[in-house]
């Protein structure tokens, strides 16, 4: 029996090992981030109740969550060299240790002013973690199976951003324990890590700036949805506890309406992510999902007198727009070389963070001028102005 190989044979080999999944890391890099997202959907919601409480208005509270923005966007042409010079596991444990230690001065430090540099350090170290563990599940997840993994990564960093405001429901918003609880899941994210310490992928040497600002324009249809849900996503959760208190909701009920939102995540993910690797052009999933977001936005003041109503409506409206993160960052992965991702990853959350910056701001701007009204027209506005960039181009071609 000849016991030599096909050249066929060694190809197929080849092509099966370069579309299997490496487990053991993009496992470690999601259930890192996924243990920050529980930080997240803790911290937003509880800072924007504290200074309400305080007497702070709504446009001082965007103001103040939008310094979220500017630190990512800071840190999106930053995180890459300084990962490259210390190592991608190194540069995420720095940022566990900076975020860990900035949730603790929010209760430290009362004072309104103090809460903006902290914001700076804190969200800086938060963009940190998403550009890194990003790079590192879309170097570990083939293209044919991306958008799975990507749903899979999406549906548990939701989990943990559902997780986030029940926790909040739970404990409240005074005394140590909320901040306690968010520094010490912060602190726990590095676990995994270690746990998959020798995994970690090399960020090649590479024209980091070049790459980092072509990218940015290079995809719009991609970093566009992405800063759409930045927008969405940071001023809706920061400001919507402000907009059920408005509308008669206690702080629980608009706390859970929140939890509603990313269970609708949770369910959503998996399936958008099967379904984006199936399609032949995710644009139109893109397209359909800015759509829907806009739609069911401006429902929200007509059925928001009734819990039930809105919670069913958030639960779907919440999943379907948060495709437009995981089916935008399945996108740019198919459309740039491996050598190319870090810093095309870094210029996708560098648009996310500029919709972090815009989304809070716009939408306190919008409900101090337009009352309780103003925060689903502000999330229109976004929505819309997408769909007109998708649709433009699709015109233009």
């Amino acid at each position: 029996m000849d016991q030599r190989r096909k050249p066929d044979d060694i190809l197929e080999e080849a092509e099966a090992r370069l579309e299997r999944v490496d487990w053991v890391a993009a496992g470690a890099a999601i259930a890192s981030i996924s243990a920050v997202g529980i930080a997240l959907g803790l911290g937003l919601p509880l800072l924007s109740v504290i200074l309400e409480r305080r007497g702070i208005s709504a446009t001082m509270i965007g103001a103040n969550t939008a310094v979220a923005g500017i630190a990512s966007l800071i840190a999106a042409p930053l995180v890459t060299p300084i990962a490259r010079y210390v190592g991608v596991r190194n540069a995420m444990l720095m940022a566990i240790v900076g975020g860990a230690a900035s949730a603790v001065g929010f209760y430290i430090f009362t004072e309104f002013w103090v809460w903006f540099p902290l914001r700076l350090v804190f969200h800086f170290s938060i963009t940190a973690l998403f550009i890194l563990s990003e790079f590192w599940i879309n170097a570990a997840a083939p293209p044919r199976s991306r958008g799975f993994v990507l749903g899979i990564y999406a549906t548990v960093l939701s989990l943990g951003f559902a997780a986030g405001p029940w926790i909040f429901s739970q404990v409240g918003s005074t005394g140590f324990l909320p901040f306690g609880i968010g520094a010490g899941v912060i602190l726990a994210s590095a676990i995994p890590l270690i746990l998959a310490w020798n995994r970690h992928p090399i960020i090649e040497d590479a024209s980091h700036f070049k790459s980092f600002w072509r990218y940015i324009v290079l995809i719009p249809t991609a970093t566009g949805a992405v800063l759409v849900f930045g927008a969405v996503e940071a001023g809706g959760f920061a400001l919507f506890p402000v907009f059920g208190n408005r509308m008669g909701y206690d702080e629980a009920s608009a706390a859970q309406l929140l939890t509603v939102i990313g269970l609708g995540n949770v369910v959503m993910q998996i399936p958008i992510g099967l379904l984006s690797d199936r399609v032949k052009d995710r644009r139109n999933l893109l397209l359909l999902f800015a759509a829907v977001g806009l739609c069911g936005t401006l429902l929200l003041p007509w059925i928001a007198a009734n819990w039930y109503v809105m919670a069913c409506l958030l639960f779907v409206w919440g999943g379907v727009v948060a495709g437009l993160y995981t089916v935008g960052l399945a996108h740019l992965g198919t459309r740039v070389s491996s050598s190319d991702l870090a810093s095309a990853n870094a210029a996708f959350i560098f648009c996310y963070s500029a919709g972090m910056l815009l989304g809070p701001q716009i939408i306190g701007s919008g409900m101090d001028l337009f009352g309780p009204d103003g925060f689903a027209w502000s999330l229109a506005l976004f929505f819309g102005l997408y769909l007109m960039l998708v649709v433009g181009r699709r015109i233009m071609r």
